[in-house]
């Protein structure tokens, strides 16, 4: 979407064998025509579009430029353990607003809540840490994993 606002995902309905296939030709190159994958998959270039579109107004999926944080000039990448007293739900919430948080997840263990975080710097960090994610109501602590090096990234495991 363009306008900024992503509209709600509708309850997607059963995955078939055509669309998981379409999956995995987009997972193979997200710029692949849908002339292309309807030859490989047995349907018309329309048909391909429309299911498509199905399976990303669904939130089955998403079609997205995956960049290099490093040549973007973001050179400090992290992920924060984080401990909470009270409703995760509400500390979550904060937290999916901050532009330097890209991945959250709610977890059982350690931590409540697992954050990765891209920021220019170390002292980005620290004020991230410091100035945001330490002041949010309900966090009790936090355990930051700083990224030596990214050694595997990739988003083509498939449908299974």
């Amino acid at each position: 979407m363009l306008s900024g606002m992503a509209a709600a995902p509708r309850r997607p309905g059963p995955i078939d064998d055509i669309s998981k296939r379409i999956i995995e030709q987009l997972q193979a190159d997200g710029r692949r025509p849908y002339g292309e994958i309807g030859k490989a998959v047995g349907l018309s270039e329309a048909a391909v579009r429309q299911r498509v579109q199905k399976l990303t107004e669904t939130g089955v999926m998403q079609i997205v430029a995956v960049t290099d944080p490093m040549q973007l000039g973001f050179h400090r990448q992290a992920m924060i353990g984080i401990r909470v007293n009270g409703d995760t739900r509400k500390v979550a919430d904060a937290l999916e607003q901050l532009a330097a948080v890209d991945y959250l997840v709610m977890t059982a263990g350690s931590f409540d809540l697992m954050v990765e975080v891209v920021c220019e710097d170390d002292d980005d960090l620290i004020e991230l840490l410091n100035g945001t994610i330490r002041a949010i109501p309900g966090v009790t602590g936090t355990e930051t994993f700083v990224y030596l090096q990214l050694r595997k990234q990739l988003y083509d495991w498939g449908t299974r």
